[in-house]
């Protein structure tokens, strides 16, 4: 009996390494056409050009990591974000809508008798001059 729970232990244990390497071989990484860095895919440096190779390719032709994306750390967050969401299924707490103060125009009137032409975002619905 205690065998077959060492077996299955192994088992969980290989495919997990598996699933870690597999994952780290599949990760993305982007370059440019004249550049000698890797990115990830959000990096400014890729606003001209954005070639897509396996992050293994890139290491292997010889491109170093960009040093403002920092494209090792991210993919090494997202590979162990992979393995927990897939290991844990941790579901997120859901946020309550952020509500975003709208711009309107003041109500207030001015001394010539017109309306005020100000835009604001207070609750009273008043600009700075005429609250």
């Amino acid at each position: 009996m205690n065998t077959t729970k060492n077996y299955s232990r192994l088992l969980a244990t290989l495919l997990f390494t598996f699933f870690l390497l597999s994952s780290a071989h599949s990760q993305t990484a982007y370059v440019t056409k004249t550049g000698k860095k890797y990115h990830i895919e959000t990096c400014r440096y890729l606003k001209y050009s954005k070639i897509s190779v396996s992050l293994t390719e890139a290491k292997d032709k010889g491109y170093a990591a960009c040093s403002v994306c920092k494209p090792d750390i991210h993919l090494k967050t997202q590979i162990k974000t992979q393995a927990k969401s897939d290991s844990t299924k941790i579901v997120p707490a859901a946020r309550p809508p952020i509500q975003k103060a709208v711009a309107s125009q003041c109500t207030a009137t001015t001394q010539a008798g017109s309306r005020c032409k100000r835009r604001t975002k207070n609750s009273s619905g008043k600009c700075w001059q005429h609250e």
